[in-house]
Protein backbone atom coordinates (compact mmCIF):
# COMPACT_ATOMS: atom_id res chain seq x y z
CA UNK A 1 0.00 0.00 0.00
CA UNK A 2 1.49 3.59 -0.87
CA UNK A 3 2.25 6.33 1.40
CA UNK A 4 -0.74 8.42 2.11
CA UNK A 5 0.99 10.96 3.96
CA UNK A 6 4.46 11.31 3.65
CA UNK A 7 6.65 14.31 5.22
CA UNK A 8 9.96 14.58 4.12
CA UNK A 9 13.34 16.77 5.58
CA UNK A 10 10.64 18.87 8.10
CA UNK A 11 12.48 22.04 9.49
CA UNK A 12 10.10 24.36 11.76
CA UNK A 13 11.64 27.30 13.58
CA UNK A 14 10.77 30.18 15.94
CA UNK A 15 12.65 33.22 15.59
CA UNK A 16 16.25 31.95 14.97
CA UNK A 17 15.97 29.00 16.73
CA UNK A 18 14.81 25.66 15.16
CA UNK A 19 12.59 23.88 16.80
CA UNK A 20 11.91 20.84 14.52
CA UNK A 21 14.92 19.59 12.42
CA UNK A 22 15.08 17.75 9.70
CA UNK A 23 11.54 15.22 10.47
CA UNK A 24 10.68 12.53 8.09
CA UNK A 25 8.18 9.79 8.33
CA UNK A 26 5.07 8.08 6.77
CA UNK A 27 1.03 7.09 7.17
CA UNK A 28 -0.40 4.39 5.21
CA UNK A 29 -4.46 5.36 4.27
CA UNK A 30 -6.06 4.04 7.42
CA UNK A 31 -3.03 4.37 10.04
CA UNK A 32 -2.74 5.64 13.37
CA UNK A 33 0.79 6.92 13.84
CA UNK A 34 1.14 8.82 17.73
CA UNK A 35 3.86 11.35 18.18
CA UNK A 36 5.34 10.89 21.87
CA UNK A 37 7.61 13.20 23.50
CA UNK A 38 8.44 15.72 26.31
CA UNK A 39 7.05 19.01 26.32
CA UNK A 40 8.86 21.40 23.79
CA UNK A 41 9.70 18.35 21.40
CA UNK A 42 7.86 19.67 18.43
CA UNK A 43 4.93 16.73 18.65
CA UNK A 44 2.04 19.39 18.18
CA UNK A 45 4.40 21.61 15.70
CA UNK A 46 4.83 18.57 13.71
CA UNK A 47 1.26 17.65 13.49
CA UNK A 48 0.10 21.51 12.62
CA UNK A 49 2.32 21.61 9.48
CA UNK A 50 -0.29 19.09 8.17
CA UNK A 51 -3.01 21.58 7.68
CA UNK A 52 0.07 23.70 6.36
CA UNK A 53 -0.16 25.72 9.84
CA UNK A 54 2.90 27.18 12.07
CA UNK A 55 2.09 28.99 14.93
CA UNK A 56 2.63 32.46 15.79
CA UNK A 57 6.14 33.18 15.87
CA UNK A 58 7.44 30.04 13.72
CA UNK A 59 6.94 29.45 9.86
CA UNK A 60 8.16 26.20 8.21
CA UNK A 61 11.51 26.55 7.02
CA UNK A 62 11.79 23.98 4.56
CA UNK A 63 10.86 20.03 3.81
CA UNK A 64 7.85 18.91 2.20
CA UNK A 65 4.71 17.58 3.30
CA UNK A 66 1.95 15.50 0.83
CA UNK A 67 -1.04 14.08 1.75
CA UNK A 68 -2.41 11.78 -0.97
CA UNK A 69 0.27 12.96 -3.07
CA UNK A 70 -0.34 16.22 -2.89
CA UNK A 71 2.18 19.00 -1.87
CA UNK A 72 0.48 20.57 1.51
CA UNK A 73 2.94 23.52 1.87
CA UNK A 74 2.79 25.03 -1.63
CA UNK A 75 -0.85 26.00 -1.05
CA UNK A 76 -1.92 28.71 -1.72
CA UNK A 77 -4.16 30.71 0.95
CA UNK A 78 -7.51 30.13 -0.26
CA UNK A 79 -6.32 26.42 -0.88
CA UNK A 80 -5.48 26.08 2.45
CA UNK A 81 -8.44 27.18 3.78
CA UNK A 82 -10.32 24.37 1.67
CA UNK A 83 -7.50 21.96 3.38
CA UNK A 84 -8.27 22.57 6.38
CA UNK A 85 -11.63 21.29 8.26
CA UNK A 86 -12.10 19.31 4.77
CA UNK A 87 -9.09 16.91 4.17
CA UNK A 88 -7.32 17.68 7.36
CA UNK A 89 -9.24 18.24 10.47
CA UNK A 90 -8.24 18.51 13.79
CA UNK A 91 -9.16 17.88 17.53
CA UNK A 92 -7.75 20.00 19.84
CA UNK A 93 -6.97 19.20 23.71
CA UNK A 94 -9.30 21.46 25.20
CA UNK A 95 -12.69 21.44 24.35
CA UNK A 96 -13.90 23.71 26.78
CA UNK A 97 -11.30 26.23 24.93
CA UNK A 98 -12.57 25.44 21.34
CA UNK A 99 -16.20 26.08 21.81
CA UNK A 100 -18.26 28.97 22.23
CA UNK A 101 -19.78 29.02 25.49
CA UNK A 102 -22.59 31.87 24.19
CA UNK A 103 -24.01 29.18 21.69
CA UNK A 104 -25.52 25.60 21.33
CA UNK A 105 -23.24 23.02 20.62
CA UNK A 106 -24.78 21.50 17.72
CA UNK A 107 -24.63 24.92 15.85
CA UNK A 108 -20.77 25.27 15.94
CA UNK A 109 -20.15 20.90 15.45
CA UNK A 110 -22.13 21.74 11.53
CA UNK A 111 -20.72 25.00 11.38
CA UNK A 112 -17.39 23.61 9.23
CA UNK A 113 -20.27 22.56 6.42
CA UNK A 114 -21.30 26.01 6.09
CA UNK A 115 -17.97 27.22 5.75
CA UNK A 116 -17.12 25.00 3.08
CA UNK A 117 -20.60 25.11 1.71
CA UNK A 118 -20.28 20.98 1.73
CA UNK A 119 -24.11 20.24 2.81
CA UNK A 120 -27.30 21.87 3.74
CA UNK A 121 -27.88 22.70 7.26
CA UNK A 122 -30.55 19.96 7.72
CA UNK A 123 -28.48 17.41 6.19
CA UNK A 124 -25.74 18.73 8.32
CA UNK A 125 -27.84 18.49 11.70
CA UNK A 126 -28.80 14.82 11.04
CA UNK A 127 -25.28 13.73 10.08
CA UNK A 128 -24.20 15.83 13.28
CA UNK A 129 -26.67 13.45 15.09
CA UNK A 130 -25.71 10.28 13.73
CA UNK A 131 -22.01 11.11 14.96
CA UNK A 132 -23.30 11.82 18.43
CA UNK A 133 -24.82 8.56 17.86
CA UNK A 134 -21.81 6.60 16.76
CA UNK A 135 -19.22 8.11 19.62
CA UNK A 136 -21.33 6.74 21.91
CA UNK A 137 -23.00 10.03 23.30
CA UNK A 138 -25.97 9.43 25.32
CA UNK A 139 -29.46 11.15 23.83
CA UNK A 140 -27.67 11.99 20.11
CA UNK A 141 -30.92 13.80 18.78
CA UNK A 142 -30.91 16.31 21.49
CA UNK A 143 -27.82 16.52 23.47
CA UNK A 144 -26.31 18.96 20.62
CA UNK A 145 -29.09 21.43 21.79
CA UNK A 146 -27.34 21.81 25.04
CA UNK A 147 -24.48 24.60 25.80
CA UNK A 148 -20.91 24.21 26.81
CA UNK A 149 -21.66 23.97 30.25
CA UNK A 150 -24.68 21.35 30.59
CA UNK A 151 -22.61 18.28 29.60
CA UNK A 152 -18.81 16.56 31.10
CA UNK A 153 -15.55 17.12 29.62
CA UNK A 154 -15.38 13.69 28.06
CA UNK A 155 -19.14 14.48 26.26
CA UNK A 156 -17.69 17.57 24.97
CA UNK A 157 -14.27 16.06 23.71
CA UNK A 158 -16.63 13.88 21.66
CA UNK A 159 -18.41 16.53 20.22
CA UNK A 160 -15.59 18.02 19.25
CA UNK A 161 -14.59 14.81 17.51
CA UNK A 162 -17.88 15.01 15.66
CA UNK A 163 -17.48 18.72 14.57
CA UNK A 164 -14.18 17.56 13.20
CA UNK A 165 -15.55 14.37 11.31
CA UNK A 166 -18.87 16.24 9.55
CA UNK A 167 -17.30 17.22 6.57
CA UNK A 168 -15.66 13.41 6.28
CA UNK A 169 -12.06 14.17 6.32
CA UNK A 170 -9.39 11.99 5.19
CA UNK A 171 -7.20 12.70 7.86
CA UNK A 172 -7.69 13.86 11.71
CA UNK A 173 -5.27 15.01 13.86
CA UNK A 174 -5.94 14.33 17.75
CA UNK A 175 -3.47 16.54 19.52
CA UNK A 176 -3.70 15.56 23.21
CA UNK A 177 -7.20 14.67 23.63
CA UNK A 178 -7.35 13.01 26.54
CA UNK A 179 -4.94 14.69 29.10
CA UNK A 180 -7.32 16.83 30.96
CA UNK A 181 -9.66 13.81 31.21
CA UNK A 182 -9.88 11.35 34.43
CA UNK A 183 -9.03 7.43 33.72
CA UNK A 184 -12.56 6.35 33.59
CA UNK A 185 -14.06 9.23 31.30
CA UNK A 186 -10.54 8.39 28.91
CA UNK A 187 -11.61 4.89 28.35
CA UNK A 188 -14.83 5.86 27.02
CA UNK A 189 -13.52 8.59 24.73
CA UNK A 190 -10.62 6.77 23.87
CA UNK A 191 -12.84 3.48 22.67
CA UNK A 192 -15.25 6.29 20.51
CA UNK A 193 -11.99 7.72 18.95
CA UNK A 194 -10.99 4.39 17.92
CA UNK A 195 -14.23 2.87 16.97
CA UNK A 196 -14.95 6.57 14.81
CA UNK A 197 -10.95 6.02 13.28
CA UNK A 198 -11.79 1.84 12.53
CA UNK A 199 -15.06 2.75 10.69
CA UNK A 200 -14.59 5.78 8.89
CA UNK A 201 -11.20 4.80 7.38
CA UNK A 202 -9.03 8.00 8.34
CA UNK A 203 -5.45 8.19 8.62
CA UNK A 204 -4.78 9.64 12.22
CA UNK A 205 -1.97 11.46 13.92
CA UNK A 206 -2.28 11.12 17.37
CA UNK A 207 -0.29 13.43 19.28
CA UNK A 208 0.53 12.24 23.00
CA UNK A 209 3.06 12.30 26.22
CA UNK A 210 1.06 9.20 27.74
CA UNK A 211 2.60 6.15 26.08
CA UNK A 212 -0.38 3.88 27.86
CA UNK A 213 -3.24 6.05 25.60
CA UNK A 214 -1.05 5.58 22.26
CA UNK A 215 -0.42 2.18 22.54
CA UNK A 216 -3.88 1.70 22.57
CA UNK A 217 -4.61 4.10 19.65
CA UNK A 218 -1.78 3.55 17.06
CA UNK A 219 0.06 1.07 15.12
CA UNK A 220 3.06 2.64 14.38
CA UNK A 221 4.76 5.49 17.49
CA UNK A 222 7.35 8.26 16.64
CA UNK A 223 9.26 9.23 19.51
CA UNK A 224 10.71 12.58 19.64
CA UNK A 225 13.07 15.04 21.18
CA UNK A 226 14.18 18.20 20.76
CA UNK A 227 12.11 18.49 17.51
CA UNK A 228 14.48 15.20 16.48
CA UNK A 229 13.10 11.82 15.83
CA UNK A 230 14.98 9.22 18.23
CA UNK A 231 13.10 6.02 17.35
CA UNK A 232 10.34 5.01 14.68
CA UNK A 233 8.87 1.69 14.90
CA UNK A 234 5.65 -0.12 15.43
CA UNK A 235 3.43 -0.27 18.98
CA UNK A 236 4.74 -3.74 19.87
CA UNK A 237 8.26 -3.32 18.68
CA UNK A 238 8.94 -0.51 20.59
CA UNK A 239 7.37 -1.36 23.51
CA UNK A 240 8.87 -4.27 23.97
CA UNK A 241 12.17 -3.92 22.06
CA UNK A 242 12.92 -0.08 22.55
CA UNK A 243 16.33 1.18 20.52
CA UNK A 244 17.10 4.01 21.80
CA UNK A 245 17.55 5.20 25.48
CA UNK A 246 15.37 8.15 25.44
CA UNK A 247 12.50 5.80 24.16
CA UNK A 248 13.83 3.36 27.34
CA UNK A 249 13.26 6.35 29.88
CA UNK A 250 10.08 7.08 28.70
CA UNK A 251 9.08 3.68 29.27
CA UNK A 252 10.68 3.00 32.55
CA UNK A 253 9.08 7.00 33.84
CA UNK A 254 5.44 5.44 32.46
CA UNK A 255 5.92 2.28 34.69
CA UNK A 256 4.12 2.83 38.30
CA UNK A 257 6.72 3.59 40.88
CA UNK A 258 5.97 3.82 44.37
CA UNK A 259 8.71 6.66 46.42
CA UNK A 260 9.76 5.66 49.71
CA UNK A 261 7.63 8.24 52.29
CA UNK A 262 8.46 9.85 55.01
CA UNK A 263 7.81 8.09 58.56
CA UNK A 264 3.94 8.99 60.40
CA UNK A 265 3.97 11.48 62.56
CA UNK A 266 1.45 12.18 65.18
CA UNK A 267 0.96 15.63 65.01
CA UNK A 268 -2.19 16.47 62.72
CA UNK A 269 -1.63 19.52 60.71
CA UNK A 270 -4.82 19.82 59.09
CA UNK A 271 -8.40 18.30 60.17
CA UNK A 272 -11.76 18.87 58.60
CA UNK A 273 -14.94 17.61 58.94
CA UNK A 274 -18.68 17.79 57.69
CA UNK A 275 -17.79 20.38 54.73
CA UNK A 276 -20.35 20.94 52.51
CA UNK A 277 -19.82 23.48 49.93
CA UNK A 278 -20.88 24.74 46.35
CA UNK A 279 -22.68 27.12 44.36
CA UNK A 280 -25.92 30.22 44.76
CA UNK A 281 -27.24 31.13 47.90
CA UNK A 282 -26.86 28.93 50.76
CA UNK A 283 -30.11 28.12 52.88
CA UNK A 284 -30.22 25.94 55.71
CA UNK A 285 -26.63 24.82 55.55
CA UNK A 286 -26.81 23.75 51.79
CA UNK A 287 -25.97 25.70 48.96
CA UNK A 288 -28.23 26.49 46.13
CA UNK A 289 -26.04 24.30 43.90
CA UNK A 290 -24.29 21.36 45.64
CA UNK A 291 -20.61 20.57 44.72
CA UNK A 292 -19.57 18.84 48.07
CA UNK A 293 -21.14 16.33 50.68
CA UNK A 294 -19.88 15.95 54.47
CA UNK A 295 -15.87 15.57 53.73
CA UNK A 296 -13.89 15.43 56.52
CA UNK A 297 -10.13 13.61 57.02
CA UNK A 298 -6.79 14.46 58.25
CA UNK A 299 -3.69 14.68 57.50
CA UNK A 300 -0.24 14.30 59.84
CA UNK A 301 2.42 16.80 60.07
CA UNK A 302 5.30 15.62 56.91
CA UNK A 303 2.25 13.57 54.87
CA UNK A 304 0.54 13.67 51.81
CA UNK A 305 -3.31 12.81 51.64
CA UNK A 306 -4.15 12.00 47.87
CA UNK A 307 -7.48 13.11 46.97
CA UNK A 308 -8.41 11.50 43.31
CA UNK A 309 -12.04 11.05 41.04
CA UNK A 310 -13.61 12.01 37.54
CA UNK A 311 -14.39 15.55 36.68
CA UNK A 312 -16.97 17.00 38.59
CA UNK A 313 -16.22 15.46 41.09
CA UNK A 314 -15.78 18.13 43.70
CA UNK A 315 -11.67 17.94 43.67
CA UNK A 316 -10.76 21.33 42.88
CA UNK A 317 -13.81 22.55 45.10
CA UNK A 318 -12.49 21.05 48.59
CA UNK A 319 -9.11 22.47 47.53
CA UNK A 320 -10.11 25.77 46.88
CA UNK A 321 -12.43 25.85 50.23
CA UNK A 322 -9.63 24.79 52.41
CA UNK A 323 -7.23 27.70 50.51
CA UNK A 324 -10.11 30.00 51.29
CA UNK A 325 -10.90 31.21 47.71
CA UNK A 326 -14.52 29.90 47.99
CA UNK A 327 -16.88 29.75 51.15
CA UNK A 328 -18.53 26.38 52.94
CA UNK A 329 -21.87 26.12 53.64
CA UNK A 330 -20.98 23.69 56.27
CA UNK A 331 -18.21 22.22 58.42
CA UNK A 332 -14.82 23.24 60.15
CA UNK A 333 -11.43 22.72 59.80
CA UNK A 334 -8.15 22.87 61.92
CA UNK A 335 -4.84 24.13 60.92
CA UNK A 336 -1.99 23.39 63.78
CA UNK A 337 -4.34 22.45 66.13
CA UNK A 338 -6.32 26.12 65.67
CA UNK A 339 -9.84 26.77 64.07
CA UNK A 340 -9.42 28.18 60.40
CA UNK A 341 -12.19 29.56 58.72
CA UNK A 342 -13.86 27.61 56.06
CA UNK A 343 -17.26 29.94 55.98
CA UNK A 344 -16.12 33.45 55.84
CA UNK A 345 -12.03 33.19 54.33
CA UNK A 346 -12.01 37.03 54.77
CA UNK A 347 -11.94 36.40 58.19
CA UNK A 348 -8.27 34.13 58.39
CA UNK A 349 -5.43 36.13 59.49
CA UNK A 350 -2.05 36.40 56.92
CA UNK A 351 -0.70 33.87 59.33
CA UNK A 352 -3.45 31.36 58.37
CA UNK A 353 -3.35 32.68 54.47
CA UNK A 354 0.64 32.20 54.88
CA UNK A 355 0.15 28.32 56.23
CA UNK A 356 -2.55 27.17 53.33
CA UNK A 357 -0.81 28.13 50.22
CA UNK A 358 -2.21 25.95 46.47
CA UNK A 359 -0.21 25.43 43.56
CA UNK A 360 -2.37 25.06 40.21
CA UNK A 361 -2.68 22.99 37.55
CA UNK A 362 -2.15 25.32 34.01
CA UNK A 363 1.33 27.30 35.08
CA UNK A 364 1.08 29.19 31.92
CA UNK A 365 -2.38 30.67 33.50
CA UNK A 366 -1.47 30.86 37.26
CA UNK A 367 2.28 32.62 36.33
CA UNK A 368 2.49 36.84 35.42
CA UNK A 369 3.81 36.54 31.81
CA UNK A 370 4.60 40.84 32.69
CA UNK A 371 6.78 39.66 35.68
CA UNK A 372 10.26 37.87 35.88
CA UNK A 373 10.56 34.71 38.12
CA UNK A 374 12.45 36.53 40.71
CA UNK A 375 9.34 39.24 40.89
CA UNK A 376 7.03 36.23 41.21
CA UNK A 377 8.78 34.86 43.88
CA UNK A 378 9.67 38.26 45.71
CA UNK A 379 5.88 39.18 46.02
CA UNK A 380 5.02 36.44 48.37
CA UNK A 381 8.23 37.23 50.32
CA UNK A 382 8.03 40.72 50.67
CA UNK A 383 3.99 40.13 51.87
CA UNK A 384 4.78 37.58 54.42
CA UNK A 385 7.89 38.18 55.80
CA UNK A 386 8.69 42.11 54.72
CA UNK A 387 11.95 40.69 52.54
CA UNK A 388 13.23 43.62 50.56
CA UNK A 389 16.80 44.46 48.72
CA UNK A 390 19.40 41.98 49.16
CA UNK A 391 18.28 39.72 51.76
CA UNK A 392 14.50 39.42 49.05
CA UNK A 393 17.22 38.47 46.27
CA UNK A 394 19.39 35.97 48.58
CA UNK A 395 16.03 34.23 49.36
CA UNK A 396 14.85 34.00 45.94
CA UNK A 397 17.75 32.70 45.18
CA UNK A 398 17.24 29.55 47.29
CA UNK A 399 13.96 28.95 46.47
CA UNK A 400 15.05 28.42 42.76
CA UNK A 401 18.04 26.32 44.03
CA UNK A 402 14.76 24.55 46.48
CA UNK A 403 13.09 23.52 43.15
CA UNK A 404 16.08 23.07 41.72
CA UNK A 405 16.54 25.36 39.04
CA UNK A 406 19.51 27.63 38.07
CA UNK A 407 19.74 30.88 39.75
CA UNK A 408 20.21 32.35 35.91
CA UNK A 409 16.34 32.01 35.67
CA UNK A 410 15.55 34.56 38.22
CA UNK A 411 15.63 37.56 35.93
CA UNK A 412 13.98 35.79 33.07
CA UNK A 413 10.17 35.57 32.24
CA UNK A 414 8.01 32.53 32.55
CA UNK A 415 7.31 32.49 28.31
CA UNK A 416 11.19 31.20 28.50
CA UNK A 417 10.58 28.56 30.35
CA UNK A 418 9.52 24.54 29.60
CA UNK A 419 6.06 23.62 31.07
CA UNK A 420 8.03 21.58 33.68
CA UNK A 421 10.17 24.61 34.48
CA UNK A 422 7.08 26.82 34.98
CA UNK A 423 5.61 24.54 37.48
CA UNK A 424 8.67 24.64 39.79
CA UNK A 425 8.53 28.32 39.72
CA UNK A 426 4.67 27.70 40.75
CA UNK A 427 5.78 25.14 43.60
CA UNK A 428 8.61 27.38 44.78
CA UNK A 429 6.05 30.77 45.02
CA UNK A 430 3.54 28.73 47.59
CA UNK A 431 6.88 27.42 49.06
CA UNK A 432 7.96 31.39 49.74
CA UNK A 433 5.36 31.73 52.13
CA UNK A 434 7.09 28.87 54.47
CA UNK A 435 3.66 27.34 54.43
CA UNK A 436 2.12 24.25 56.89
CA UNK A 437 0.17 22.74 54.05
CA UNK A 438 0.41 22.69 50.48
CA UNK A 439 -2.65 21.70 47.75
CA UNK A 440 -1.04 20.95 44.48
CA UNK A 441 -4.04 20.71 42.00
CA UNK A 442 -3.63 18.30 39.42
CA UNK A 443 0.24 19.79 39.02
CA UNK A 444 1.37 17.18 36.75
CA UNK A 445 -1.61 16.68 34.01
CA UNK A 446 -0.67 19.12 32.15
CA UNK A 447 3.27 17.39 31.82
CA UNK A 448 4.89 14.98 29.89
CA UNK A 449 5.36 11.43 31.82
CA UNK A 450 9.37 12.13 32.28
CA UNK A 451 8.85 15.96 33.98
CA UNK A 452 5.83 15.07 35.79
CA UNK A 453 7.80 11.97 37.78
CA UNK A 454 10.64 14.50 38.06
CA UNK A 455 7.98 17.19 40.17
CA UNK A 456 6.40 13.98 41.52
CA UNK A 457 10.39 13.53 42.93
CA UNK A 458 10.89 16.59 43.89
CA UNK A 459 7.80 16.97 46.23
CA UNK A 460 8.53 14.10 48.18
CA UNK A 461 12.35 15.22 48.59
CA UNK A 462 11.21 18.67 49.73
CA UNK A 463 8.71 17.23 51.88
CA UNK A 464 11.15 14.93 53.62
CA UNK A 465 13.52 18.71 53.59
CA UNK A 466 10.89 20.88 54.92
CA UNK A 467 8.08 18.96 56.80
CA UNK A 468 5.89 20.16 54.42
CA UNK A 469 2.09 18.33 54.29
CA UNK A 470 0.21 17.90 50.93
CA UNK A 471 -3.09 17.57 49.77
CA UNK A 472 -2.56 16.06 46.17
CA UNK A 473 -5.42 16.41 44.08
CA UNK A 474 -5.32 14.66 40.77
CA UNK A 475 -7.43 12.18 38.71
CA UNK A 476 -3.87 10.00 37.70
CA UNK A 477 -4.03 7.11 40.01
CA UNK A 478 -0.58 5.82 39.38
CA UNK A 479 0.78 9.70 40.46
CA UNK A 480 -1.40 9.51 43.77
CA UNK A 481 -0.03 5.68 43.99
CA UNK A 482 3.42 7.38 43.92
CA UNK A 483 3.47 9.84 46.34
CA UNK A 484 0.09 9.24 49.26
CA UNK A 485 0.53 7.04 51.60
CA UNK A 486 -3.80 7.60 52.01
CA UNK A 487 -5.86 8.11 49.18
CA UNK A 488 -9.71 9.78 49.29
CA UNK A 489 -11.74 8.74 46.47
CA UNK A 490 -14.59 11.24 45.67
CA UNK A 491 -17.35 10.92 43.25
CA UNK A 492 -20.00 13.09 43.29
CA UNK A 493 -19.06 15.52 45.72
CA UNK A 494 -18.65 12.61 48.38
CA UNK A 495 -16.53 9.96 49.91
CA UNK A 496 -16.53 7.02 48.68
CA UNK A 497 -13.47 5.18 49.88
CA UNK A 498 -10.52 6.06 52.21
CA UNK A 499 -7.96 3.53 51.99
CA UNK A 500 -4.12 3.03 52.62
CA UNK A 501 -2.54 2.90 49.34
CA UNK A 502 -2.16 -0.85 49.07
CA UNK A 503 -5.32 -1.15 50.04
CA UNK A 504 -6.97 0.92 47.34
CA UNK A 505 -4.95 -0.67 44.26
CA UNK A 506 -5.28 -3.94 45.45
CA UNK A 507 -8.33 -4.10 47.27
CA UNK A 508 -11.00 -1.32 47.13
CA UNK A 509 -14.62 -1.79 48.39
CA UNK A 510 -16.78 0.94 46.45
CA UNK A 511 -17.49 -0.09 42.50
CA UNK A 512 -16.62 3.28 41.66
CA UNK A 513 -12.78 2.67 43.29
CA UNK A 514 -12.69 -0.84 41.52
CA UNK A 515 -13.74 0.87 37.84
CA UNK A 516 -11.02 3.61 38.72
CA UNK A 517 -8.72 1.54 39.23
CA UNK A 518 -9.29 -1.05 36.09
CA UNK A 519 -9.05 2.35 34.02
CA UNK A 520 -5.22 3.06 34.22
CA UNK A 521 -3.94 2.56 31.08
CA UNK A 522 -1.57 -0.40 30.78
CA UNK A 523 1.66 -0.37 28.33
CA UNK A 524 0.24 -3.55 26.22
CA UNK A 525 -2.01 -3.41 23.10
CA UNK A 526 -5.35 -4.81 23.49
CA UNK A 527 -5.82 -3.22 26.97
CA UNK A 528 -8.44 -0.90 26.12
CA UNK A 529 -10.52 -4.10 24.70
CA UNK A 530 -9.95 -5.70 28.03
CA UNK A 531 -11.50 -3.01 29.74
CA UNK A 532 -15.27 -3.95 31.07
CA UNK A 533 -17.75 -1.30 30.03
CA UNK A 534 -18.13 1.69 32.07
CA UNK A 535 -21.21 0.93 34.27
CA UNK A 536 -22.17 4.52 34.82
CA UNK A 537 -23.06 6.69 31.60
CA UNK A 538 -22.75 10.36 32.77
CA UNK A 539 -25.29 12.49 30.55
CA UNK A 540 -25.72 15.13 32.54
CA UNK A 541 -23.66 18.10 33.12
CA UNK A 542 -20.32 18.32 35.52
CA UNK A 543 -21.20 20.50 37.57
Amino acid sequence: MDDFIEVRDLCIDAGKTRIVNNVSFTAKKGEVVALIGESGSGKSTIALSLMGYARPGCRIASGSVRIGGREILSLPPRALRDLRGRTVAYVAQSAAAAFNPAKRIMNQIVSPTALHSTMPREQAVTKGKALLEELALPDPQTIGDRYVHQVSGGQLQRMMAAMAMINTPEVLIFDEPTTALDVTTQVDVLRAFKALVREKGVTAIYVSHDLGVVAQMADRIIVLRGGEVMENAPVDDLLDRPQHPFTQGLISASASKRLELPPVADDIVLECRGVTAGYGAVRDGMPKHPVLHDIGFRIPRGQTLGLIGESGSGKSTLGRVIAGMLPSAKGWAKLNGKELDLADPARRSRADRRAVQIVFQMADTALNPAQTNAEILGRPLTFYHGMKGGERDRRVAELLDMVRLPASLAHRSPRELSGGQKQRINLARALAAKPSVVICDEVTSALDTVVATAVIELLVELQRELGLSYLFISHDLGKVEAMCREVMVLYQGREVELAHRDVLTHAPTHPYTQELVRAVPQLRRGWLEEVPASTRRSAGATH
